[in-house]
């Protein structure tokens, strides 16, 4: 029992030790490149969003998926998850198109209704919600960001 008493400080001085020399993680950013309309009628909208992962760490980023809200304008817009896996390079950044289907027709219209020259406007957005890791001890990191971005 007295070993046991002795070695608990050192077993915590050794965990700290090791925690110090762990390398730092740095959250990636995530941000919305571009909104595309593919189809849209009263009941829904069909929307492309490219959305870009930044990575500021010194080692890659495996990513398995994503779950995601947008807001646009204050006013929710779409959520949805992707399943798609690839691999964000150390220092590096990545781009991917996930699919949207909305049925939120007042927020669409009122991007529609910026006329012709909406794709030069640019419309503020949140993007929030969790990047799942395939690999790491840390497998999943939560996300919430604001910018903006030009509807096509």
């Amino acid at each position: 029992m007295r070993d046991l008493h002795r070695s608990l400080p050192l077993l915590a001085l050794g965990l700290l030790g090791g925690c110090a020399l762990a390398p730092r993680f740095e959250t990636p950013q995530l941000s919305i490149v571009n909104v595309q309309v593919l189809s849209s009628d009263f009941l829904a909208q069909h929307v492309r969003v490219r959305l870009r992962v930044q990575n500021p760490n010194d080692r890659a980023l495996a990513v398995g998926g994503l779950t995601y809200t947008i807001e646009v304008g204050g006013q929710p817009f779409a959520s949805g998850e992707s399943a798609a896996s690839f691999v964000v390079p150390a220092l590096g950044e990545a781009e991917f198109d996930t699919n949207v289907t909305t049925n939120l027709a007042g927020t669409l219209m009122t991007l529609l209704s910026r006329g012709a020259d909406s794709g030069t406007q640019k419309i503020e957005y949140r993007l929030s919600g969790k990047l799942s890791l395939s690999s790491g001890l840390l497998r999943s990191i939560p996300f919430d960001e604001r910018g903006t971005f030009s509807l096509q």
